[in-house]
């Protein structure tokens, strides 16, 4: 299957994944998630694959969504046009962010995401739905969305990766966690010189293969149902919920109309970008 914004790659056992918008700092446009989805779907498809990764082009991971078509200033397409009514904007929403990445963390095989640079919002939230994290030694982590009076992102995954105490900083700050204080607090599993990352995440997704792939995919389930009997799925729900009525506020609505003067994620964000 042929992408545009996407390249899809197997080697062996591992199938990479790798957004390709780096002039936006790989900001998910509706035609990046698409072509997430579908690639995923490859991957699932492929009995020879048992591992992915995910992984971006250029200096950034992810800035967050790309908000162009919904502020009107690009060309509407089919997901945007549904923004027009509160249903509209709700399925929207459920479909293409909360949905999309449910589908990744419910993935049946493992998944690493290979960050470097910016992760950002969106991007944050995109990269929690892999199994492992393995960030690059430049890599910083921020989810500003509560500056902007959004009640964070679709799905609230910091409670569950920082801790509820230094979930709540880090989102009522907006401040940056930086690769080593990531892993110090458990974002992520290992931090890597920059230039290595290719390479040491491609020998970590070799290693994991080695494992039955049935054994790998029933030990997956079982520690997410953990998690989901501990109350992450439940929480997750409330908190899309939360976000969406959110959008309905004067407050919001407010924020919204200041917006307008942005043309998409990464400006809003353009302290992230070289």
């Amino acid at each position: 299957m042929g992408f545009q914004t996407v390249i899809y790659e197997v080697d062996g056992p591992v199938a990479t994944i790798t957004m390709n918008r780096p002039e936006v700092a790989n900001a998910q446009s509706s035609e990046l998630i698409d072509e997430l989805d579908a690639a995923f779907d490859q991957a699932d498809a492929d009995d020879d694959v048992r591992v992915v990764v995910l992984a971006a082009r250029g200096k950034h991971f992810s800035s967050g969504h790309d908000l162009k078509t919904m502020l009107g200033q690009a060309e509407a397409d089919q997901w945007s046009a549904m923004r027009e009514t509160p249903e509209g904007k709700f399925r929207h929403e459920e479909v293409m962010y909360y949905g999309r990445c449910r589908k990744i963390h419910d993935f049946r095989k493992p998944t690493i995401a290979a960050v470097q640079g910016s992760c950002v919002a969106a991007g944050l939230m995109l990269a929690c739905m892999c199994d492992l994290i393995v960030a690059a030694d430049n890599a910083i982590f921020q989810n500003p969305v509560l500056r902007m009076t959004g009640a964070g992102v679709e799905l609230l995954v910091e409670p569950w990766e920082l801790g509820v105490r230094k979930a709540k900083e880090f989102l009522w700050t907006g401040e940056k966690i930086d690769a080593q204080e990531a892993w110090r607090l458990g974002l992520v599993n290992r931090v890597v010189p920059t230039d290595e990352l290719p390479a040491r995440v491609k020998a970590l997704a070799e290693r994991i293969a080695l494992v039955p792939a049935a054994t790998a995919q029933v030990t997956k389930r079982s520690i997410n149902h953990t998690a989901d009997l501990m109350g992450q799925s439940a929480s997750w729900e409330y908190h899309f919920m939360a976000h969406h009525w959110m959008h309905n506020t004067r407050t919001a609505l407010d924020a919204l109309g200041k917006r307008q003067q942005k043309s998409s994620m990464q400006d809003v964000f353009s302290e992230h970008r070289d």
